[in-house]
This record gives structure tokens, sequence and C-alpha cells, in this order.
């Protein structure tokens, strides 16, 4: 099953995507800029392979639901992300709101 809602942070508008997988959740929040995502979000790769793309995201650990992904420190974020002040530790919401 997938999930798409709305995620209001601060008066911004997010979408929170959750995608039901045989024995696992894919949990995603994201505007039109960048995302943050479960442990399936592969930032080595971003970053080395598809640099090019300077895609803005990062990646926490441990997550079960958008919630807790709002509120999870990230493990760890891209290079673009970083040049926006997202850092790792940074807290979901508070990555996100550093994306608008």
């Amino acid at each position: 099953m997938i999930d798409l809602k709305p995620i209001d942070i601060d008066g911004h508008t997010f979408l929170g995507i959750s995608v039901q997988l045989p024995k696992t959740n894919l949990l995603v929040i994201a505007n039109d800029k960048g995302y943050i995502m479960c442990g399936a979000l592969d930032v080595a790769l971003l970053n080395e392979k598809l640099k090019d793309r300077k895609v803005i995201a990062g990646r926490a650990v441990g997550v079960k639901t958008i919630e807790q992904l709002l509120h999870a420190p990230l493990e760890s974020v891209t290079y673009e992300a970083e040049n926006l002040g997202i850092h790792k530790g940074t807290i979901g919401r508070d990555a996100l709101l550093k994306m608008l």
C-alpha cells in the first residue's frame, strides 16, 4: 500500500510518502527542492555516481513512521544538503525547513 499525505511544518507543506513493502516500509518526506528518507536511501550513490544531479537529501536510520522520520537525526546527507547547512545529526524537520 502507498500512503501520500501533506505534512505541515511551520506553515510550509511537504509531501509524506509511505510505501509498505514486505518486511519493511519506505518513508520519504519531500518538497520540490529536496527530501529526507529512511535508511533505504543510498547517500554514497547520490554523492558519487550521481553527483552531477546535485540532489539535496538526507537519510535517517531506524525509523518506522513518517512521524519518527520528522524527529530523527539524519545519519548521512548529500554534499548538496551540506551546502544548505544540513549536516549529519540535523533533525529531519529542521533539515526540511532548510530546503525551502
